[in-house]
């Protein structure tokens, strides 16, 4: 940390530190307004960011969290090639796992921005496109055993030289992929919102000339690093141990455990993932700089929520990711379906820290999205491909329930609206809604399971899955229940089918895939729960009058809908005493 400051005038400081803040939101907005797929328009799976010419975040825009620490390691790939070898008009691009990228279909696109002749910055973007090529459409299959079948892998590379388009490469890219123009018109999406933030970087430094703007800049990341030293010098010192698991790679049987020890030591955290499982043949590996990622989040998570949003609060975090385990793969392991690894890692980062700052920590959510692709031809034979991902809800928390339909903490994305689906696909969304008595119960339950069913229109339709929690269950703290399982049926209702949570199959005309999350952890004794909240909740149909009695020992009149206190009281007796509901 630097001992300088400039922060004599801390009007200043707040305006750069918003203005900044703000850019990169106005750069998000460009994105989602210039997408052609709906997995960027309208799942917002994309984030956008301004870097030091060092390679930090000086500032993030508010859309896929995840990506504050996936962008810091795709620009290192490309420093690492291209550091002494950058002009003005240059724009690179890369998606390598093994070069800092994350998994194929998160694209990274950076400009290095330069006043005088000199780096200044560098404005950059990442999208989720809807196809990268590989052996299935989508990109995104559980079951690929090495990355050469995931599709194309663009070492870090000038999409732009000078200021002219690399014409070979985007030639390559459009032939490579499924929808060219779907993909290439959101290639041109993360050009337009990495423009917008270029201009507005280059305002700043015209009002405030660069030397003083990098020094508001410095201070600014510098007091990040402050805040985020001073409260973890104010958690209780120790090691905390936690573990989670995911139920299999789709190919080997599982459990696949993640094993976190936490190490707080002064103004400093130590996360350590020795013990975590090996890597595995499927595509469930994520990159370290993914696995880190998470880890960074779920300790944002538990900051005070001012703290700006920069990469001056990574600078007291130590991690350490064994070589050779699901969190940090050994080359060609498969990536593709690798969020599943980094969603387990914030629940088990959630699940240490829950023991040093509960009050700010939650259960155990859904476990990640499911990630839902259907594809397949239309009536002239050209491919589509949808991509959905399906979110949630919060764990119950130390003073309030869980939050039903919210996506998780990894991400800040959204489910696609069913009606853009119907009108964009062969497809039609026949049940989209929150589970009765789908969540885990406690003095603050945990939020309920979301389903939704996909009925397809068209013969031929692939259907890939990437889901988890069917056996491990989203645990619950403090007494809480954990959650309930996951389900993936084909034609519920109809010669229903359970599969597994990771599969691929083709449906025809008529068929129907139901998907559903679990049920995320309750916290604290459910025998402690208010019995008017779960009155409240028995009247909104989110449980029913069995579960009311079996979970919280609350007994509700079927007829009024009410709590029958005498009848609670006793039956709450019982259960203490080992009796039966």
């Amino acid at each position: 940390m630097t001992t300088t400051t400039r922060r004599a005038d801390p009007l200043t400081f707040e305006l750069i530190k918003n203005a900044l803040s703000v850019l990169c939101d106005e750069m998000a907005l460009t994105m989602a307004r210039a997408a052609y797929s709906l997995i960027v328009r309208e799942s917002l799976d994309f984030t956008t960011a301004l870097l030091t010419p060092d390679g930090e975040v000086m500032a993030q825009g508010q859309t896929n969290a995840l990506h504050l620490g996936s962008i810091m390691a795709a620009l290192e790939g490309i420093r690492a090639k291209f550091g002494h070898d950058m002009q003005p008009g240059d724009v690179f691009i890369n998606n390598d796992p093994y070069e800092g990228g994350s998994h194929l279909p998160d694209v990274f696109i950076l400009k290095p921005l330069f006043v005088d002749g000199v780096l200044v910055a560098f404005s950059g973007a990442e999208a989720h496109v809807s196809d990268i090529g590989g052996r299935v459409p989508g990109s995104n299959a559980h079951d690929s055993t090495e990355i050469y079948q995931e599709g194309l892998r663009i070492p870090p590379s000038r999409l732009t030289i000078r200021g002219e388009p690399n014409y070979t490469l985007w030639d390559l890219i459009a032939k490579n992929v499924r929808r060219s123009d779907q993909v290439v018109g959101d290639l041109r999406a993360i050009l337009a919102a990495i423009a917008v933030g270029e201009r507005g970087f280059m305002r700043l430094v015209s009002t405030y000339g660069y030397p003083t703007l990098r020094g508001f800049i410095d201070d600014i990341m510098d007091y990040t690093e402050r805040m985020t030293r001073l409260e973890i010098a104010g958690w209780p010192r120790g090691e905390y141990v936690f573990g989670d698991a995911i139920d299999d790679d789709g190919l080997d049987p599982g459990p696949i455990p993640i094993k976190l020890t936490v190490r707080v030591q002064g103004d400093e955290l130590e996360m350590d993932f020795s013990g975590t499982a090996p890597q595995v043949r499927g595509a469930i590996n994520t990159p370290a700089s993914f696995a880190k990622a998470a880890c960074y989040l779920a300790v944002r998570a538990a900051m005070h929520t001012r703290l700006p949003h920069n990469s001056g609060f990574t600078r007291a975090i130590r991690i350490h990711v064994p070589e050779g385990t699901v969190l940090n793969p050994r080359p060609p392991a498969a990536v593709a379906a690798r969020a599943l690894a980094a969603y387990r890692t914030a629940n088990v980062v959630v699940g240490a820290l829950a023991q040093i700052v509960p009050q700010r920590m939650m259960a155990g959510d859904e476990g990640g999205n499911a990630l839902v692709t259907l594809a397949g031809a239309d009536a002239v034979g050209r491919p589509w491909v949808f991509s959905d991902m399906v979110f949630g809800a919060w764990g119950g928390r130390a003073e309030l329930d869980g939050i039903d339909g919210m996506c998780g903490l990894c991400v800040s994305t959204a489910n696609t609206p069913c009606e853009i689906i119907e009108l964009e696909y062969p497809l039609r969304i026949t049940r989209y809604a929150l589970v009765q008595d789908a969540c885990g119960a406690g003095r603050f339950r945990g939020g309920l399971a979301v389903v939704r069913d996909y009925q397809v229109l068209r013969d031929d339709t692939m259907l890939q899955v990437r889901s988890d929690r069917a056996t491990t269950l989203p645990y619950g703290l403090y007494g809480g229940r954990p959650g309930t399982p996951s389900a993936n049926i084909i034609n519920p209702g109809r010669d229903e089918r359970l599969v597994p949570s990771k599969f691929m199959l083709q449906l025809n005309a008529g068929d129907v895939y139901r998907c559903q999350l679990a049920g995320v952890g309750g916290w604290g004794d459910p025998h402690e729960r208010d019995p008017a909240l779960v009155e409240e909740d028995v009247r909104q149909d989110k449980i029913s009058i069995a579960f009311a009695a079996r979970e919280h020992g609350v007994v509700v009149d079927p007829h009024t809908l009410t709590v029958d206190g005498t009848a609670t009281t006793a039956l709450r007796a019982r259960l203490a005493r080992g009796g039966q509901a």
